[in-house]
């Protein structure tokens, strides 16, 4: 078993919200395993619905490219270590053309994007990188991209700050202002409500297993009738699809009508649209919180 140790317990409490001793209680139970833990807490009901999750103290900024027609596009994340280097033209100029670079490449991931030149410098992206290191005295990450290229297309959010983005492919659209509209209102509600899946039929049999095995632990904990307890899990995972399900999701600009309904709604001026995937970063969430500086 593993030795639970204060990071431990300031992690799980971190992801949860839950006091010092409930942290180390959940970790001796569930042997050092963080993610373990986080459900023992969450069957205890002591946790929230795992919404909340390790945020990384880097600093840094996403962006995000798409080309005249929308339909090839590309999400950045790049990480520096403070907020003042993030707001520097030096870094935010780097940022938009990797990001640029990406869209307009095949690349395979952060190494590909690394290996390419670097548009007005005699080297390529990894250079250009060191190069600002050295110049503005901070460590800098290319920390992950991801290229979006189909028949579809593309809308995107960037939230103020440029500290979170989102990356949205749909198909089925009538190019023109309606779609643009449509494909924006889901980037936001991406953005705002942080979905996991685009609908039901995404989730898969272990998320929902692992969902039910929760909510059945947590209605037996409470106390309910146990002849009781099938009806209330299947309630309580109507609450988890809206949490976690894209369509299910109210709308955040009109919470009477979901996001599925929001497209039916729309159909008439931007066309049947149906989202096939999304893209979304927030700074930090992918980093630890202490990395050391290259010399």
């Amino acid at each position: 078993m593993a030795e639970i140790n204060a990071q431990m317990v300031k992690q799980l409490r971190d992801r949860t919200g839950a006091g010092m001793m409930e942290c180390k209680s959940a970790l001796t139970e569930a042997k050092g395993d963080l993610s373990e833990a986080e459900v023992v807490l969450r069957k205890r009901g002591i946790a929230s619905a795992a919404k909340k999750a390790t945020r990384s103290a880097r600093q840094g900024l996403v962006d995000i490219y798409i080309n005249a027609d929308g339909s090839t596009g590309s999400i950045v994340e790049v990480n520096c270590e403070s907020d003042f280097v993030a707001r520097t033209e030096d870094f935010q100029g780097l940022v938009k053309t990797v990001s640029r670079l990406a869209a307009e490449n095949a690349v395979n991931g952060v190494d590909g994007l690394s290996a390419l030149p670097f548009p007005g410098e005699n080297g390529t992206v990894a250079e250009a990188l060191k190069s600002r290191i050295a110049k503005l005295g901070e460590n800098m990450t290319l920390t992950r991209l991801e290229r979006i290229a189909g028949a579809g297309y593309l809308g995107s959010y960037i939230h103020a700050g440029a500290q979170l983005g989102v990356l949205v492919e749909t198909s089925g659209g009538a190019q023109g202002a309606a779609l643009e509209e449509l494909v924006k209102d889901i980037a936001m509600q991406v953005a705002a409500a942080d979905p996991k899946f685009v609908s039901k039929d995404d989730v898969t049999a272990a998320d929902l297993e692992r969902e039910r095995d929760i909510q059945r632990a947590r209605a037996l904990a409470e106390g309910k009738p146990e002849k009781m307890i099938d009806k209330i899990v299947d309630g309580r995972m109507q609450k988890y699809y809206e949490e976690v399900c894209l369509l299910e999701q109210p709308f955040i600009k009109d919470n009477a009508m979901t996001i599925g309904e929001l497209i039916k709604s729309k159909a008439s001026a931007a066309g049947p649209v149906r989202v096939k995937r999304f893209v979304r970063y927030k700074v930090g969430e992918t980093q630890p919180a202490d990395v050391p500086a290259e010399n």
